[in-house]
């Protein structure tokens, strides 16, 4: 089944309220509009989202109670992103990943890591020795793969370090998970501290 849209609203500087009607035209709402459109197809290609634009000044009690009062207004499923400015794209392609990681779980068999690391070293060979075909992401090269990872294992108190695993789109952890699960020799990573996944492997993990 396919994931439900994320909601993606924009208030610009529009529309008419009593005598009142917007003459000049905004052009940090126009630039937001085509910062969204370009977002879209660029970062945030493959994922579900519904665009509605609306006229703040026809509506402009509408955002009001979340907090909205600057066009241009950019809202991602009733909370406000960003107002006031022209939109920041890295603001919009993380409020929108952390909106649809809520609703989407994750499939197949994934690894998020960064080069420098030794511990991301350390699991991909686990797994090309286990024969397990995976995704690689890097959390460092690409915006969109370190916002889903953060989206997914967030734990309040507990840092997020990398890797961090699924396998058949079950969350796994890190490295020393990983080698457990695979029956490997684990090598302590003293960077993790302790672990959050419960005892048992695979079958205890959650979905991060």
């Amino acid at each position: 089944m396919a994931a439900q849209p994320v909601t993606l609203t924009l208030y610009r500087w529009a529309g008419a309220w009593g005598p009142f009607k917007v003459k000049i035209p905004c052009g940090e709402c126009s630039l937001t509009l085509d910062v969204i459109k370009d977002t879209l197809e660029h970062e945030l290609d493959g994922i579900p989202v519904e665009v509605e634009v609306r006229e703040w000044l026809s509506e402009w009690w509408k955002p009001l109670p979340k907090g909205g009062w600057h066009a241009p207004i950019v809202m991602v499923e009733g909370r406000i992103v960003s107002q006031g400015h022209a939109l920041n794209r890295g603001v919009l392609t993380e409020a929108i990943i952390d909106a649809h990681a809520r609703r989407a779980p994750v499939s197949g068999n994934h690894l998020f890591g960064k080069a420098t690391c030794p511990h991301c070293v350390r699991a991909k060979g686990y797994l090309e020795a286990a024969g397990i075909d995976y995704r690689y992401h890097d959390v460092v090269k690409e915006p969109r793969s370190l916002y889903e990872m953060l989206a997914r294992v967030k734990r309040p108190k507990t840092p997020i370090t990398v890797p961090q695993i699924w396998i058949d789109g079950e969350y796994v952890g890190g490295a020393d998970q990983l080698s457990q699960l695979i029956h490997q020799e684990v090598e302590p990573n003293p960077e993790r501290g302790q672990c959050s996944l419960s005892p048992g492997g695979l079958s205890a993990a959650g979905t991060g």
